[in-house]
């Protein structure tokens, strides 16, 4: 059975691919947005967010004595599995964790940038991580349909309401 195996290759090795993810996510907790290829950033955002997921376990975990818990060290040695940057993920464990405490997922989002690549025509996107306070965008489609529904039972109602008392 393929169950799991579904990935962007990006057309390389295995090797490769992974320490191509370890550099961009190292990049990307440092700088807080990279430019790469649609592509690369659709690639690496799973595999910073499992990260960050990590960074976030680890920081909810009590210190004992004033020193990280087992399982707190533990996530963390995960974490520097998948980015092998000890100063990145320092800085994400330490400083970083905080900006994502009250967000659900989604800590990153990707935009796509106009013009493609001169050199192969790569399709270029920003990828970049939310703040804690970024709403994000409401769907407006699906809460105009529901705000027509709601005023339209109200506004038959009202009129039915006045009707005995003015008569």
């Amino acid at each position: 059975m393929r169950h799991k195996k579904h990935h962007a290759s990006l057309g390389v090795t295995r090797e490769h691919r992974r320490a191509m993810l370890s550099n961009m996510g190292a990049s990307l907790i440092r700088h807080g947005r990279i430019e790469t290829t649609l592509a690369k950033a659709k690639a690496l955002r799973p595999f910073i967010e499992k990260v960050i997921t990590k960074a976030k376990k680890a920081a909810a975990l009590p210190k004992e004595n004033g020193k990280l818990s087992a399982a707190a060290i533990h996530l963390r040695r995960l974490a520097l599995r998948d980015i092998r940057d000890e100063s990145a993920l320092t800085l994400l464990f330490n400083e970083k964790v905080a900006q994502f405490e009250k967000r659900a997922g989604g800590y990153t989002r990707i935009y796509k940038l106009g013009p493609q690549r001169l050199g192969d025509a790569a399709e270029m996107a920003l990828i970049e991580f939310v703040g804690a306070e970024d709403t994000g965008y409401s769907k407006s489609r699906g809460k105009k349909k529901a705000a027509k529904k709601a005023a339209a039972p109200a506004a038959e109602a009202a009129p039915a309401a006045e009707a005995p008392q003015a008569g």
